[in-house]
């Protein structure tokens, strides 16, 4: 199994359905692996840790196709999900995309359609994982630093100058700057744009990382609205920011 650089997991109660898709995916030498029922799936062992998707019928015995996608939604089980049926409509297609299917295929389909609809969930669910991977390194460079540190960034990304900081945290111009590198060097920024793009990331991919931006001032410098808003426009000023949506301040991980 260690040579296995994908997996397509097909679902479909019809035995010859099965087999068929076992040959079509092994002839483009794609791991393949069938069930018959959704049950059967999630009682497997341990599915690898390489990029895959799943291939289901939509009409199943015990459990339709639709309801298990939504299961496993719940479930938190991210593989690229390919409808295939022959008694499809438009509405349940809408249904099934709605809900993130990948894509939605009508049985008799062509062979070509099939595997390229493959290809393409497979090439998704690699690049879901690259980018996982990025945010876990980020969110282990964020856990390294100090709460001083991630008092500082925080004000940073938002373009807050070092002499607009030093008030803010009531600290020395000398110890921000000192703050301000220990920073760049933890989050392994070479540059404030750099830098911001992380923290874009960090708050785009960890809903607990966002937060009041003004939560790190002194108690005696409570923010007003003025202030915050002349903190929106020296960002915008900067480029650091687009919108008030990406104005950031990062929390606790």
């Amino acid at each position: 199994m260690g040579d296995v650089t994908a997996v397509v997991f097909v679902i479909d109660n019809d035995p010859s359905m099965r087999a068929a898709l076992e040959d079509l995916v092994g002839s483009v030498q794609l791991e393949v692996r069938l069930f018959s029922s959704p049950q059967e799936f999630l009682a497997a062992s341990k599915r690898p840790e390489v990029p895959g998707c799943l291939v289901i019928d939509v009409r199943l015995p015990g459990m339709s196709g639709l309801t298990f996608q939504n299961e496993l939604a719940r479930m938190g089980v991210d593989l690229p999900v390919i409808f295939i049926t022959r008694h499809g409509d438009i509405r349940m297609s809408v249904r099934a995309m709605k809900a993130g299917a990948f894509d939605f295929l009508t049985k008799p389909f062509r062979d070509q359609d099939v595997l390229d609809a493959i290809q393409a969930a497979i090439e998704r669910d690699r690049e879901r994982r690259r980018d996982a991977a990025l945010v876990s390194d980020l969110r282990e460079r964020y856990s390294a630093l100090t709460e001083r540190e991630r008092q500082t960034m925080r004000l940073v990304v938002i373009g807050r100058a070092n002499k607009q900081i030093a008030a803010d945290l009531d600290l020395s111009e000398m110890t921000v700057k000192v703050h301000r590198g220990q920073v760049m060097r933890k989050m392994r920024a070479r540059s404030l744009p750099e830098l911001v793009r992380i923290a874009d990331r960090l708050a785009g991919a960890c809903s607990n990382v966002v937060g009041d931006l003004y939560q790190t001032c002194s108690p005696s410098r409570p923010a007003s609205p003025e202030s915050i808003s002349a903190a929106d426009e020296h960002a915008r000023a900067n480029g650091f920011a687009g919108s008030r949506g990406t104005h950031l301040a990062l929390a606790n991980l």
